[in-house]
C-alpha cells in the first residue's frame, strides 16, 4: 500500500471516529498522534494531518457541495465511511494541487470498495466525478 493511500486510510479513520462520536472533525487526531508516540510506534504520515485539517477547515463548503450534488442522498443519510471518503476526495480535488484528479477518484473508490457497502464504489465515483467535472466552476 502506498504511503499516501495509508495516509488517506488513517485520515478516514480519524474523520470516521469524530463523525460517529459527534465531535468536530479532526478532534481525535492529537490523541492518535500521542498514542503512537507513547507506544513508540512510527509517527503518522504528515499527509494525514494535512487531510484531516483541510477537511475540517473546509467542511462547510465541502458538505455544501456534497449535499448539492448527491441526488437523493442527504449527507446525514450517507454511510459514515462514504461521507468521510467523499469529504477527503472533495478536499483533495478542490484544495490539493499536487494530486491528479484521477488519482483522487481512484483512491476514494478503492477505499470504498475495501471498507464500505457494495454500492459505495459507484456512488463515490459518481459524486466525486461530478465534482471533478465541475471543478473549474467550484474552485475556491
Amino acid at each position: 500500500m502506498s504511503t499516501r493511500r495509508k495516509a488517506r486510510k488513517h485520515a478516514l479513520d480519524v474523520l470516521y471516529e469524530c463523525d460517529l462520536r459527534g465531535l468536530p472533525l479532526g478532534a481525535t487526531l492529537p490523541g492518535r498522534v500521542a498514542d503512537r508516540v507513547e507506544a513508540a510506534q512510527q509517527p503518522l504520515n504528515p499527509y494525514v494531518a494535512v487531510l484531516v485539517a483541510g477537511v475540517a477547515e473546509h467542511q462547510a463548503r465541502i458538505d455544501e457541495l456534497l449535499t448539492s450534488y448527491s441526488v437523493g442522498w442527504p449527507l446525514h443519510r450517507m454511510p459514515p465511511v462514504d461521507r468521510n471518503l467523499l469529504r477527503i476526495g472533495a478536499y483533495e480535488l478542490l484544495y490539493v494541487d499536487d494530486v491528479p484528479d484521477e488519482v483522487v477518484l481512484s483512491e476514494a473508490v478503492d477505499l470504498a470498495r475495501e471498507l464500505s457497502t457494495d454500492d459505495s464504489p459507484d456512488f463515490v465515483n459518481g459524486l466525486l466525478g461530478r465534482l471533478r467535472d465541475l471543478k473549474p466552476q467550484l474552485a475556491p
